[in-house]
């Protein structure tokens, strides 16, 4: 597998443990995985700060371990540049589809690892529309 294989392998990992509901639960866990300078544009249209994401992901909806989970489908990946990668996506919970964008790179910090940089989600309209 080459680099750019292997970044994208990378970011997507990071993508799926920030839908997994101990992630999300764990502020350790996701302030891990999200870059200092996080920014979210979210489905609702509200822009999220990496203070006010780790603040509020918690409680949003995808965390109970029994209950609806984000379904990612159609995960692609491209390198933008050494360490920079753009991933694309949809997810559906509860019956609500998005499309997503996230940037990750890989931080400078020891050991840290990849860590997303900045994340948009667009409402689809539901199936038949």
């Amino acid at each position: 597998m080459n680099d750019e294989a292997n970044e994208v392998d990378e970011a997507i990992r990071g993508e799926l443990r920030l839908m997994d509901p101990e992630v999300r639960t764990s502020r350790a866990e996701a302030r891990q995985l999200l870059d200092p300078e996080f920014v979210e544009v979210g489905a609702s249209g509200r822009r999220w700060s990496y203070e006010e994401m780790l603040a509020e992901l918690p409680a949003m909806s995808g965390n109970a371990t029994q209950g609806p989970r984000y379904v990612p489908s159609g995960m692609t990946g491209v390198v933008l540049a050494p360490g920079v990668v753009h991933l694309t996506y949809e997810t559906e919970t509860e019956g609500r589809r998005a499309r997503r964008s996230s940037l990750w790179r890989r931080s400078s910090d020891e050991g840290a690892g990849w860590r997303m940089y900045y994340h948009q989600a667009t409402p689809v309209p539901p199936r038949g529309d």
